[in-house]
């Protein structure tokens, strides 16, 4: 199995060109959203650690959101109990596909959190400034406060297009995206 890792900064289009690919895709943001909603488990560990904030059950995201910006220290304690689970999520999602040729992995903090291989093909998505803001101000829910905060957590841009095999320019059309990952299939399983 070829594990595809795609990296790139914040609303640079990470999940857009992940799910292009035509192959299973392990989403940690989708798993995250829904632990908060269904993992009474993880709401009852961030509950007991951060009581002034995550208060009721299903999590909601404003809460987490309030926990990250009320305190420092808040953000580490969030990503220790839920990063832990969505690796368990990442296992069980691996064994059944186990028989794919290809996966890819869209997980924001795959190089941060060591959850990258050796061997695995890294593709950095690389986006302009331009698009990356008004892409991120469309987002409902858009924080610039809670965008800094995990900005800060994050290996530099530089850091992960040296650390990719690929680079993605994004554009934000299918067209462009689907033939540059026609490109990099075509050289990975030749």
């Amino acid at each position: 199995m070829i594990r595809i890792g795609i990296l790139g900064d914040i609303g640079s289009g990470k999940s857009f060109v992940a799910n292009h690919f035509g192959y299973p895709v392990f989403n940690a943001d989708t798993e995250v959203s829904k632990l908060y909603k269904k993992n009474k488990n993880i709401f009852n560990k961030l509950n007991k650690i951060l009581p002034n904030y995550i208060l009721s059950f299903p999590i909601k995201k404003n809460e987490v959101a309030k926990a990250i910006l009320g305190n420092k220290t808040n953000l580490k304690k969030i990503v220790s109990i839920v990063h832990e689970e969505v690796r368990k999520k990442l296992k069980s999602f691996l064994k059944k596909n186990k028989h794919r040729k290809i996966v890819v992995l869209d997980i924001p903090l795959l190089l941060e959190n060591k959850i990258n291989r050796k061997k695995d093909v890294l593709i950095f998505v690389e986006s302009t400034t331009l698009n990356i803001e008004k892409k991120l101000k469309k987002r409902a829910n858009f924080n610039r406060k809670l965008y800094d905060k995990f900005k800060k957590i994050q290996f530099s841009k530089i850091y992960k297009k040296k650390k990719s095999n690929f680079v993605i320019k994004n554009d934000f059309t299918k067209k462009s995206v689907n033939l540059s990952i026609k490109k990099i299939l075509k050289k990975i399983l030749a």
